[in-house]
């Protein structure tokens, strides 16, 4: 999928590397970062512009001999002369500046950011939001909510359209580890431990790397990079789902080989963080009218979707989702699943509860659970918008049978065919594929759209207290978006909202894709997190049936190596 990047065209122009012995960047593209402007709303219902910018992962940038032009890695695999070892490689190697539409599909236009499947050599895309060139944006989604508009009408069966956060470092690690920092892209970690990221904790990861079976640009090397994680969310035009991912340290840490657990490892749960979370997906939790294309939320057309954290005493007490479309506020849909019916939020007797419905593995709870994740949301994140397919479970997690051999209860995800999904196919079929975030608002609860009714979700028993709890009296009419929204038992006045420090507030995570700079390689408010994909192991259609557990197992977006 990459193009070969061994050669530069460049004349007698040399990388210059900003760092020495550690991760560096290099000059030979420009970096320009697309602007994007989102909003920071007050408890009084008024919203500020905040300008903004987007970066791509450091995992999709060209890496290339820091005194020439040629790769440190080319498809799937380390150059062995510049790479013998992670602190050869290390002092050697440099990641470079982007070229966002050209190479990435990615383009941005005021509030609206455009992220296209398949451009040229690259598939798909993870970015994070930037406060400055040192600082991503931070948000303490604790006691308030998050909303954005998002268009998954152009992603079929197989794709994932994912905004989520994630406890990176907001300087991308730059301080800890000198690195090449936020400006490029780097610091990425997740719940999955991934280990086809490049470089973890500011070293190269080239050491005991095993290129894929199964893709052409992505591998697992010996060290992974472990955060919380909060998938606001993962969906396209079939399916969607919202889930928390806890680990017992939420910050960003490095792990080793299969001790780290997750999707790229052979033992899941060997890690200190949880893979599978507790998802809330309508179509497994009962109810397959209730989002899709013509249904009640309805992915032709874009939706505006709300996402509250609601604080109690200080800690999470749950997390809380409506929809807005054509001026009308959704509550979300009750789950019908027998053990577990009722619930329309995660909280943790939802989670507890269909963990014993599902017969999951309640890992969620054994790393920390409501406590941890409360732990990880009281800190600043850093918000990831990303599109990826699927090489480790062809996506069937997310909108399908999964896994495919079985049939109890939790198995049904969403409609798609167990043949979908696979990504040689999806990047043929569905190359023009592409999504767009937009209008991203955050602040207290109730203060990013209009609160003044709720409609029926569908669900049987109509907006239950478990849905809505009296609207916030007084609420901005945000833009696109107006209805009801609950005030959450507390108006959570204070916005708790950017941080541009540099200091540490680790997380990361988020999608997979094939980079291309042009010859070389291919692949929020003041501080954000992200997420990341893939187990390279196995082939992707043996995988998805060989499953054992039923939870999402292998939602892992593949981090596209250069």
């Amino acid at each position: 999928m990459m193009e070969n990047r061994n050669v530069l065209k460049a004349t007698g122009i040399l990388a210059i590397a900003t760092i020495v012995k550690a991760q560096a960047s290099c000059s030979l593209k420009t970096e320009t970062h697309p602007s994007l402007t989102w909003q920071e709303c007050s408890s009084d219902g008024t919203c500020t512009d905040v300008q903004g910018s987007v970066t791509v992962d450091a995992n999709w940038r060209w890496t290339h001999d820091k005194s020439s032009s040629t790769n440190c890695y080319t498809g799937n695999e380390w150059d062995t002369t510049l790479c013998p070892d992670d602190a050869t490689c290390t002092e050697n190697c440099c990641v470079d500046g982007a070229e966002y539409e050209s190479t990435y599909g990615v383009t941005s236009t005021g509030s609206s950011l455009s992220l296209d499947f398949v451009t040229g050599s690259n598939v798909g895309s993870r970015l994070y939001l930037l406060a400055n060139d040192s600082s991503y944006q931070g948000f303490t989604l604790l006691g308030n909510e998050f909303t954005f508009d998002v268009d998954v009408s152009n992603l079929p069966c197989g794709l994932n359209g994912a905004l989520y956060f994630v406890s990176m470092d907001l300087d991308g690690g730059a301080s800890a580890y000198s690195n090449a920092g936020p400006s490029y892209g780097t610091g990425y970690c997740d719940a999955q431990c991934p280990r086809d990221l490049k470089f973890i904790a500011g070293s190269a990861n080239a050491e005991d790397w095993t290129p894929s079976d199964t893709s052409a640009n992505s591998g697992v090397g010996g060290k992974g990079a472990c955060c919380a994680e909060m998938d606001v969310w993962e969906a396209n035009v079939i399916s969607t789902a919202l889930t928390p991912h806890t680990c017992t340290t939420p910050s960003y840490h490095s792990c080793s080989g299969d001790n780290c657990g997750g999707t790229y490892s052979s033992t899941r749960y060997a890690g200190d963080c949880d893979p599978d979370g507790c998802d809330f997906n309508p179509f497994r939790q009962g109810n397959e009218s209730f989002y899709g294309s013509g249904k009640i939320v309805d992915t032709s057309s874009t939706i505006t979707v709300v996402t509250q954290f609601v604080e109690e005493s200080g800690s999470l007490s749950a997390i809380k989702r409506f929809y807005v479309q054509n001026g009308v506020v959704i509550a979300n849909s009750e789950s019908t699943i027998e053990g577990n019916t009722g619930y329309n939020s995660i909280t943790p007797e939802f989670c507890s509860s269909q963990k014993t419905a599902f017969g999951d593995d309640n890992i969620f709870s054994a790393r920390g659970g409501f406590s941890g994740m409360s732990d990880a949301l009281a800190q600043p994140m850093v918000l990831v918008m990303s599109l990826w397919d699927d090489y480790y479970a062809n996506m069937l997690w997310l909108d399908s049978t999964y896994p495919t051999n079985e049939t109890g209860p939790g198995t049904g995800r969403g409609s798609c065919s167990t043949d979908s999904g696979v990504p040689s196919d999806v990047e043929s079929s569905a190359a023009s594929s592409s999504v767009v975030y937009s209008n991203i608002k955050f602040g207290p609860i109730g203060s990013t759209f209009d609160s003044s009714s709720v409609s029926d979700s569908g669900s049987g028993s109509g907006s239950s207290s478990a849905q809505i709890s009296s609207a916030s009296s007084t609420v901005a009419s945000s833009s696109t978006s107006q209805a009801v929204a609950e005030s959450s038992t507390a108006a959570a006045s204070s916005v708790a909202a950017v941080q541009t420090a540099s200091t540490q507030d680790s997380a990361a995570a988020a999608t997979t894709s094939a980079e291309a700079v042009e010859t070389p390689a291919s692949s929020a408010v003041s501080s954000v997190k992200a997420q990341a994909q893939s187990s390279t192991t196995a082939s992707s259609a043996s995988a998805a049936t060989g499953s054992t557990t039923k939870s999402k197992t292998c939602k892992r977006r593949r981090n596209k190596l250069a």
